[in-house]
């Protein structure tokens, strides 16, 4: 069975225990629809290109705390200087996930990404000095999270997916942004910061 964003975040919700999320718009989604948006997650909309320096800086604030973060291959190209940043910073509780699905706008209008999915972001991350840096394929290599999550990081995981069709098209445009839409990372980064900050 191949990679979606949604068999990913059930997996990582599952694997996670009271490890941070940062996400982005493909796996916010995925967990928007699985129900309530879990606790101690943080959706990067729209910053897009931020959710890998936003999990770095959290990382570095707490290294008692793990730190997930579910990117998008479209957003990690618009910050590819955020991998030297992590690897420079050297983050022993950071998790990087890619969801490498060659496209932007992954599910809504899926436009192709300017590098025609040429770009091998395990090798990218391995060349800027991640601790590790490997490729999934598969929906079993979600087997392998628990012991990933136990290695000392930075670690990189670039997940090969398919693109989800689209959904969305002249014929059928998308509804209009709610101010939720905008206002969400706020409230998800105040919430966070509140759990992690108060006396335990």
């Amino acid at each position: 069975m191949s990679l979606n964003p949604q068999n990913v975040c059930t997996a990582i919700q599952a694997a996670r225990g009271q490890a941070i999320v940062v996400c982005t718009m493909s796996a916010m989604n995925a967990f928007d629809t699985a129900g309530p948006f879990p606790a101690l997650t943080l959706s990067s909309v729209p910053l897009m290109g931020g959710a890998a320096s936003i999990a770095m800086g959290i990382a570095l604030a707490r290294p008692d705390r793990t730190v997930i973060v579910l990117d998008g291959d479209s957003s990690l190209l618009m910050e590819l200087g955020g991998l030297a940043n992590i690897a420079g910073s050297h983050p022993r509780n950071l998790y990087h996930f890619v969801y490498a699905n060659r496209v932007q706008f992954n599910g809504n209008f899926c436009l192709d990404l300017p590098d025609r999915g040429r770009a091998d972001f395990a090798g990218l991350a391995r060349a800027a000095g991640y601790a590790s840096a490997e490729t999934w394929s598969d929906a079993a290599d979600l087997g392998k999270l628990p012991a990933l999550l136990t290695r000392a990081g930075p670690c990189f995981v670039q997940l090969d997916m398919p693109a989800t069709p689209s959904r969305l098209s002249a014929a059928n445009p998308g509804p209009e942004m709610t101010d939720i839409r905008f206002t969400r990372m706020g409230d998800e980064a105040r919430a966070v910061r509140e759990a992690i900050t108060r006396v335990e």
